[in-house]
């Protein structure tokens, strides 16, 4: 007898007691257009602080195929999402939000395409509106980060999409301790499709993301992927150097020419002391961070420390 294949379907949750119900009831919906696959929802709450784990047990009861982990603590989105990523079994896996702000009605675009023959069908939320700080800021940092990249960045892609088995073995091998998406299936490869959609607004609650987590995000794929800050502060310290040079051979000059009227002054090293000695704190800033993603990866600590599973089996 032919094995049915199965779909999984991966998030993590973070008090999101008035979205998950809904969440589940959408994806089902979907997943039900394609009778001939067995499914399976694997959610890990991270230590929520509302009901959300009561209505995850509710749902679980009543429905096998939803299997959650309860972690100990919160581990933060990226490791907790990842860890239902390396925890499926299904012969492909749909990674979303249960904030819902991820469409879950893309999932039989998903599929079509995967039956299609794609192994990675990532969807790509359409270009960033709007003339906010924010906005702006996102903007340029990609950019940033895509002409640095090692590797050729996905633009405007966060996870949300369909990864054949193949594609979920190869992250294994990774060892990814924070993953960053729109950088590790660049490097992976294998046969990919794009399909662009429109972020949906929050419709309960509110996002757990603050200024640090967006740069804490923002510096895991510049590290990740780029060596460019580093070889910047080398080159910058040849530049900086060589001006220097000039600029003391032009003092130089000008003293022998004039040396009884031409005066030195104290404001012209006080500005260049300060201007140094920023210069040496941003790059010892940056170094620091690279030996800090280096630290991160040798201390080879699990992605999360689960509590409780519920419907996985024994």
């Amino acid at each position: 007898m032919t094995r049915r294949k199965k779909i999984s379907v991966c998030s993590g949750a973070y008090n999101e007691g008035e979205n998950i119900q809904l969440f589940y009831d959408r994806v089902l919906a979907q997943l039900k257009k394609f009778p001939e696959y067995d499914y399976e929802f694997i959610i890990a709450d991270n230590k929520s602080t509302d009901n959300t784990r009561e209505v995850m047990r509710r749902i679980a009861t009543a429905d096998k195929n939803f299997k959650c982990i309860f972690n100990a603590n919160n581990f933060g989105a990226p490791r907790s999402g990842y860890n239902t990523y390396l925890q499926c079994t299904g012969d492909a896996m749909i990674g979303l939000c249960t904030d819902l702000q991820d469409p879950p009605e893309m999932i039989e675009q998903f599929i079509l395409k995967w039956q299609e023959g794609y192994d990675v069908v990532c969807a790509i939320k359409k270009e960033y509106g709007g003339t906010s700080v924010m906005t702006l800021i996102r903007k340029f940092y990609y950019r940033l980060l895509d002409s640095m990249s090692e590797v050729p960045l996905i633009q405007n892609f966060h996870g949300f999409g369909l990864y054949d088995r193949k594609v979920l073995d190869a992250m294994k091998q990774f060892h990814e301790v924070i993953p960053y998406p729109r950088g590790l299936i660049s490097e992976i490869g294998f046969k990919r499709c794009e399909i662009p959609y429109v972020q949906a607004p929050r419709q309960h609650g509110r996002s757990s993301y603050n200024f640090f987590s967006y740069y804490d995000y923002a510096i895991t794929g510049l590290v990740n992927y780029s060596k460019v800050p580093l070889r910047l502060a080398v080159f910058s310290g040849i530049f900086i150097g060589f001006i220097s040079f000039l600029i003391a051979m032009v003092y130089l000059l000008l003293k022998l020419i004039y040396w009884d009227t031409f005066s030195f002054g104290l404001a012209p090293l006080i500005i260049g002391m300060f201007f140094l000695g920023s210069i040496q704190l941003i790059f010892i800033g940056i170094v620091g961070e690279y030996i800090g993603a280096i630290w991160t990866q040798v201390k080879n600590k699990p992605l999360v420390v689960e509590e409780e599973r519920i419907n996985f089996d024994p």
